[in-house]
């Protein structure tokens, strides 16, 4: 256990614990040592949150983890809407989900899109089935914690740790506790003999990194020429929003970007931002 990051000193108030699951190499690890009792106390149940939008692969993983005999808890899937249909209504000046899309100005100016798609598509409804769960759905909350949600951040991903904000409920994060990196999780992973799990996050998040998008080109073409299409799609047409949008960093239509990564041109890849907390682990 890493000393800097302890579990919650006063437990005894718990009466949930859930496990937020991305279905990624994190979230998976952490499902599967729970499952192993390598971490514990056990996770009452895990939850994912499903934004209509996630490669093939993650629903296959998905369905993998749910099957008998994988995991000793259940894993509920919550929905609070498809941000794919979500982007074509917004394209047409309906409202919409907005996600970290890139824009450019007439001038040429670049900018970034507010994103909401974490907090709306992932965070509330995890919370409101949590809730539900505990059975405080619709009542008033308690004041001291009844439920520890456990989230599959690893050691090299610190920054993206976040206490949480309702009194009712701690944020744990087992992986930091124990120090795990990412590498470390996959090494996990492969001495019990388990496969890597796939890469989640949504098909066209604009956070992608090129050597992703250009894999999403290679390995899954069915992904990538949806992407491709919908990056056309969204181009003009959301309210209050003024320039073009685009889903790539280079302000490009899809298609048309350079896929070379920093990497490859022997540069230092300096944007490395990204979906934090509930996406991608």
């Amino acid at each position: 256990m890493n000393a800097l990051f302890p579990p919650p000193a006063d437990t005894s108030t718990i009466k949930l614990r859930v496990l937020s699951l991305g279905a990624g190499v994190q979230s998976t690890t952490l499902a599967l040592m729970a499952a192993h009792g390598a971490v514990g106390p056990m996770p009452d149940c895990a939850i994912f949150a499903d934004t209509g939008w996630e490669p093939r692969a993650v629903y296959e993983h998905l369905a993998w983890l749910r099957s008998p005999n994988v995991l000793p808890f259940p894993v509920h899937i919550v929905s609070d809407g498809n941000i794919r249909d979500g982007l074509v209504k917004g394209a047409q000046g309906d409202r919409w989900v907005s996600i970290p899309a890139f824009t450019r100005s007439a001038s040429g100016k670049v900018g970034m899109i507010r994103r909401q798609c974490t907090k709306e598509l992932k965070i509330v409804p995890i919370r409101r089935k949590v809730r539900e769960l505990i059975g405080i759905a619709g009542k008033r909350s308690p004041n001291h914690p009844v439920v520890e949600q456990w989230i599959g951040i690893s050691f090299d991903e610190i920054v993206r740790m976040k206490m949480s904000m309702e009194p009712w409920q701690v944020n744990r994060f087992p992986l930091v506790e124990m120090g795990m990196t990412r590498r470390d999780c996959l090494r996990w992973l492969e001495r019990n003999g388990y496969p890597a799990p796939p890469k989640s996050s949504c098909i066209g998040c604009p956070y992608h990194s090129d050597s992703l998008w250009r894999q999403m080109h290679e390995e899954d073409p069915d992904a990538w020429d949806d992407a491709v299409a919908i990056d056309r799609l969204i181009r003009t047409g959301f309210r209050n929003l003024r320039g073009e949008v685009f889903l790539h960093r280079s302000c490009l239509p899809l298609d048309e970007a350079d896929l070379d990564t920093l990497a490859d041109k022997g540069q230092l890849d300096l944007f490395a931002d990204e979906c934090d907390g509930m996406c991608g682990v």
